[in-house]
């Protein structure tokens, strides 16, 4: 698991946050990780989320489709939204449009698309679960130039994926 500042830092909110579960207390947090995108360029991939952006481009590929260029402000944002999730135990997209908007002021994004997921071990299993649904293909096979991408696992070891596509 990479170490960062984020990751201290969104650790300890989240410490603070379990104190008080309310639905303000949530929305105050999930301010606190919108924000991050404007202060981190950088992002450290680990395997699992180094394989996903693979596989999904190499799908591209396979169609004939222009591969994806990751961006690490858009994998800043879909880091905070695997926080989010994690803090209110369940798969959402859950402020979307506060991610859009984000997005659209830190990099510039024309158009935003999301796939989120849970419980999957490995990069394969979710980019085939993404595949076999619809919608989720749609954003991987769609209109997009630049993605992001985020893997966070709970305390029982279970993996949150937020998988963010964007057109400049």
């Amino acid at each position: 698991m990479r170490k960062s500042t984020l990751r201290f830092i969104m650790l300890l909110l989240l410490a603070v946050s379990t104190v008080s579960c309310a639905k303000e207390s949530i929305e105050e947090e999930v301010n606190s990780y919108n924000h991050t995108a404007k202060e981190k360029v950088n992002f450290d991939y680990s395997a699992i989320e180094t394989e996903i952006l693979t596989l999904v481009n190499e799908h591209r590929k396979s169609l004939d489709l222009a591969p994806l260029a990751p961006i690490a402000e858009i994998s800043v944002e879909a880091e905070s939204h695997n926080y989010y999730m994690l803090e209110v135990g369940e798969v959402s997209h859950d402020n979307f449009g506060v991610r859009y908007e984000n997005l659209v002021k830190t990099v510039g994004a024309k158009a935003v698309s999301e796939n989120v997921g849970y419980g999957y071990r490995t990069a394969d299993a979710v980019v085939k679960a993404w595949l076999n649904s619809k919608g989720h293909k749609e954003n991987i096979e769609g209109n997009h130039s630049h993605f992001g991408v985020s893997v966070l696992d709970d305390e029982n070891g279970r993996n949150y994926f937020t998988n963010i596509f964007i057109r400049k």
